[in-house]
């Protein structure tokens, strides 16, 4: 008894070990990816996310006033000031004056620059430079110095994508692709499932079979053959052929497969005493399906929902062949590839705009994560 008590425990101790892992290995990067869409530019470029809540150090280069800001004090020639301007929170370690040797002085103290020109680099940023004879020329001296700055986290970034770079019409371009790409597939894989489920006609398990083997089919292979039969259709029509109803049709042609085939193995096995007595009280086909079928569906209805969201959301290839990538359609994931060509060193803008893309998805899944492995399951223990 102790010893299946003891492989019990440990049993469940492994697996809260393994989902604890699962869990972390999700959470880390996308709790990276927030931190770092809130930090400031530069701090991004100095550490990891993972040291934002600490002071950050740098090695910067500044330069000081030109020849006509110095005073004469004291028969010598002065430029004072602060390297960071007015109302900045810098801590300076050590400063130089040549690239090699960015840190060759330590703050605080007074270089020696040769011909009596000396210069004196405090923590806080302010410098005494002075020497015998007057400064000239327009540009001044060029400072390296190492400084610790406080961690800064910002909006600015949110604010940049959403409305200087185009993202926020990106967004709007995805929900108008992705709640219809959603919705008609489950429509019309509902009434297919159900037909396929309960009602009795010929070539039944013929069409079953094909839908089975619809879901093997790349979705690469088909692409060139549906968009040259939609542009022939749109030229007979004298229809657009980049246009929103287009990408609804590829992405409902793409899902309803694996939709069908769900929601099928789900109705199937809903008990048959129901529908029976449905039957008995005169309940027509369509009636048993739209007062019973789906109220008992709607688990599984919530599962396929949460994937062709997801999948469409995240989609490219699709939304770059059938709607194009013109500032009026361009949908959020061109849009971020895009910026990942001309916006590839501003991370920054890229972390900030990949949480942009995950919130929604977020949202929905959160909502109906309870229905999820409930429709999953479900479908997968019953057959019809």
């Amino acid at each position: 008894m102790a010893v299946a008590t003891g492989k019990s425990f440990a049993s469940r101790f492994g697996v809260h070990i393994a989902v604890l892992i699962f869990v972390a290995i999700w959470t880390v990067p996308t709790l990276g990816i927030l931190v770092s869409s809130l930090r400031d530019k530069d701090q991004i470029i100095a550490s990891g996310w993972w040291n934002s809540f600490a002071s950050s150090s740098q090695t910067e280069a500044g330069r000081l006033p030109p020849a006509s800001a110095q005073v004469e004090k004291d028969g010598k020639f002065v430029l004072a000031g602060n390297i960071f301007g007015e109302g900045a929170a810098r801590n300076i370690s050590a400063f130089g004056v040549k690239s090699a040797a960015p840190t060759q002085y330590p703050a605080g103290t007074t270089a020696d620059l040769g011909d009596g020109v000396t210069l004196q680099l405090n923590a806080d940023g302010t410098f005494v430079m002075g020497s015998p004879k007057a400064f000239e020329g327009d540009r001044g001296q060029r400072v390296y110095y190492a400084s610790s700055a406080p961690p800064k986290f910002t909006t600015d970034n949110y604010r940049t994508v959403l409305f200087s770079e185009g993202i926020g019409r990106s967004f709007m371009n995805s929900l108008t692709v992705t709640i219809p790409a959603t919705v008609i597939p489950i429509l019309i894989a509902a009434f297919a499932a159900y037909a396929l489920a309960w009602m009795r006609f010929p070539g039944r398990a013929l069409l079953i079979a094909v839908i089975i083997g619809l879901l093997v089919v790349p979705l690469q292979m088909s692409l060139i053959p549906l968009l040259k039969l939609y542009n022939g259709v749109g030229t007979f029509f004298g229809v657009p052929s980049k246009t929103y109803l287009g990408i609804w049709l590829a992405h409902t042609g793409f899902g309803l497969p694996f939709a069908i085939y769900l929601l099928r193995s789900y109705i199937a096995g809903l008990p048959r005493e129901i529908m029976e007595s449905a039957r008995i009280d005169g309940a027509s086909d369509f009636e048993i399906f739209v007062k019973i079928v789906l109220p008992l569906s709607f688990p599984v209805l919530a599962s396929f929902a949460i994937f062709q969201f997801l999948w469409v959301w995240n989609d490219l290839l699709v939304a770059m062949v059938f709607l194009g990538t013109e500032g009026d359609q361009i949908v959020l994931t061109a849009k971020l590839n895009a910026l990942l060509g001309s916006r590839g060193g501003d991370w920054e803008i890229l972390t900030t705009s990949a949480f942009v893309t995950i919130i929604v998805p977020l949202i929905v899944f959160f909502s109906l994560q309870r229905y999820f492995v409930r429709g999953l399951l479900a479908g997968s223990v019953k057959g019809g």
